[in-house]
């Protein structure tokens, strides 16, 4: 070659792939003993009752029933917001509330992506405008790893997490891929590697029935998926049902008998051979079942790579039994979650992209789940910069980084152990800025602990300003009990590690960067009314600002957009909200739910309700109630009221 660059084929490269997943998931494993393992942490215990205009009394009473169940039953429905490959080493690892989960899950399906040129902008609508925002830093990220040397890197990503999921499932486990013709092929020599050749069961075809004839193209029409099944362990009895379908008319069949072992044709008392009409057929490895319909409005979550329920139904009618626990690590819309729940199955699914948790999380309040937990893993930002700027990379390199695009210069290192503190003078102010660590949630502790290096740090300071990433959905409440003109927190823009490769480092982005304020949530007070054993609840939105639009990854047109909707009509960029009447500060129990979409209310598509009335067992005393909110983007802000006795 002209540069005198050889590139070895993929075929060559694959050995050297599968060498290093296996390397990559043995130290995830191996780290599961360690103190710093990876955990998940419950945002929210979700006991589905959605807004209605009529209260189902008889959901209404078996939800009632769960209320004190959280953590005390054998296993709770969990959906994790997270990458796969840290959620699947937390599950591994295990936490004081659910033990390890290494050979415990029965079914495994996954639908992961495979187009290098998918489009993985989210369409926002609002009331009179629809926006189109880019992906997340942390979809971003993800996206630019798995397909930044085309097939091989999406190999190199997908190998180390089929380690972990062979590493989930029980002896009896199977798993099933989804793929198409863009990347199949390779993946299916990777599972004969990682699974063995042996323990492959069937190619299935899944053939959704092509709309359109091609006729731009040179090819025939492209009209069917694959998906390839294996079981874990070929000697192990795995669970198989056969399934059966309707024709679309019955067909005559000759009937067959066994006489002295052998199969033979079947004949009548006069010796004419017997034939029976049959209008159902066993289902063969060609599934003929029909693409997810645009008016569907049963199942159509409008997520661009939803798979229809009928597919998920087969596999785990097939492959499963009641109470088996079934996974999936590319969540989507959620079929596989919501076909385990109306099968009877355990279910975990998880994903990367905020929208589709939130797709995922209405459409299981939606169906009346059992009460589920909404988990989260931290770590996003390391992961990231780990990926931008080196394995090598240190949290104190990134707030090096922060402080010097925000203007501040570092302390001496033995003020400064952390490196993540500096100092900007200007008019004879002194001014201490904190980066808070990407690896955890910026809350009250850190506030305060700002607050006490302003007052004692190398003699004091005249405001302490905190540089923040992910942030406790409390975090306006803290900043207004604390009532401090002397602290400011700011809001690191979620794409500023991206903008930092892009424009080609630091010194091209100073004075580019802007630093935001938080979003924050305000209700109007909340009102308790007894009526003998129970109690109804008030709670009324008042207020929610969005934190600065120059956080959020929009092109200017759609900036604009979006301010004019946020100063016109605040509470229409809530996607969902929830309340807690009586938070513990810890786990966020949410008991009612209302979200945009959810017309059983108020048939309004684009905006939720601003009233939640509903009642509850009476409490005597105060009641710590919490309302909980998620914007269109993903963004969570909550606030928490002491509510004193109710009237009578």
């Amino acid at each position: 070659m002209g540069n005198g660059r050889v590139t070895n084929s993929l075929l060559e490269q694959l050995p050297e792939i599968v060498r290093e997943g296996r390397k990559q998931a043995e130290k995830i494993l191996e780290s599961l003993e360690g103190r710093h393992r990876v955990s998940l942490q419950t945002r929210e215990w979700v006991l589905p009752s959605k807004d209605t205009r009529d209260s189902d009394w008889i959901t209404a009473a078996n939800r009632q029933a769960h209320l004190g169940d959280e953590g005390s039953a054998d296993w709770t429905n969990r959906l994790i917001y997270g990458d796969n490959l840290l959620a699947m080493a937390a599950l591994l690892a295990g936490d004081e509330h659910t033990p390890s989960l290494r050979g415990k899950v029965d079914l495994i399906y996954i639908d992961p992506p495979f187009d290098s040129k998918a489009d993985y902008r989210t369409k926002v609508s609002l009331p009179g405008v629809e926006l189109e925002q880019k992906p997340t830093v942390i979809e971003q990220f993800a996206y630019s790893d798995t397909w930044s040397d085309g097939t091989a890197s999406y190999l190199a990503m997908i190998t180390p997490r089929l380690v972990l999921m062979h590493e989930l499932l029980a002896d009896t486990g199977q798993i099933f891929v989804h793929l198409d013709w863009h990347i199949g092929h390779y993946v299916k020599i990777v599972l004969d590697e990682l699974f063995g050749k042996k323990q492959f069961r069937n190619e299935l075809i899944w053939y959704y029935y092509n709309k359109m004839p091609d006729t731009r193209n040179k090819l025939f029409p492209r009209s069917h998926d694959v998906i390839y099944w294996y079981a874990k362990n070929e000697k192990s009895e795995y669970f198989f049902e056969h399934q059966e379908e309707r024709r679309a008319k019955a067909v005559k069949q000759l009937v067959r008998k066994k006489v002295d072992g052998r199969m033979v044709n079947a004949r009548d008392e006069h010796g004419n051979v017997q034939y029976v009409e049959r209008d159902v057929r066993t289902v063969d490895s060609v599934w003929r079942l029909s693409m997810l319909q645009p008016a569907d409005k049963t199942q159509n979550s409008g997520y661009l790579t939803q798979k229809p329920e009928s597919i998920l139904e087969r596999i785990l009618l097939a492959a499963s039994k009641p109470n088996d626990l079934v996974a999936d690590f590319n969540g989507g819309s959620g079929t596989t979650a919501a076909v385990a729940e109306k099968l009877g199955r355990r279910w975990i699914t998880t994903d990367l992209g905020k929208p589709a948790c939130m797709i995922m999380r209405k459409r299981l309040i939606d169906q009346g789940a059992k009460p589920f937990l909404y988990q989260a893993i931290g770590d996003y930002q390391v992961e990231a910069a780990k990926s931008s700027l080196g394995r090598s990379f240190r949290v104190g390199d990134l707030s090096g980084i922060v402080l010097s695009l925000y203007g501040a210069l570092p302390l001496q290192p033995e003020d400064n152990p952390l490196r993540n503190l500096g100092a900007v003078v200007f008019g004879g102010k002194k001014t201490l800025v904190l980066v808070d660590s990407p690896n955890k949630l910026t809350g009250d502790a850190t506030l305060r602990k700002a607050i006490a290096q302003r007052e004692h740090l190398l003699g004091g300071w005249d405001r302490v300003v905190v540089l923040g990433w992910n942030f406790e959905p409390s975090i306006g409440q803290s900043i207004t009990a604390l009532n401090d003109p002397r602290l400011e927190v700011l809001v690191i823009p979620p794409d500023l590690l991206d903008r930092l490769r892009k424009k080609g480092g630091i010194e091209k982005l100073r004075g580019q960067v802007r630093f935001s304020s938080l979003q924050y949530l305000t209700i109007k007070p909340v009102h308790r009314q007894r009526s003998g054993d129970e109690e109804q609840l008030q709670v009324v939105l008042d207020n929610y600002v969005l934190l600065s639009p120059e956080a959020i990854n929009l092109d200017e047109d759609n900036r604009k957009k979006l301010l004019k909707v946020a100063n016109a009509e605040p509470l229409a960029l809530i996607e969902y909200w929830a309340v807690d009447p009586d938070y513990d500060g810890a786990v966020f129990r949410s008991v009612w739910q209302d979200y945009r979409g959810n017309t059983a209310n108020d048939d309004d598509p684009l905006r939720v309700v601003t009233a939640a009335n509903f009642n509850v067992p009476h409490k005597p005393g105060e009641r710590r109630v919490c309302v909980r909110v998620v914007d269109v983007f993903g963004f969570e802000a909550e606030v928490v009221q002491v509510v004193a006795g109710p009237r009578a």
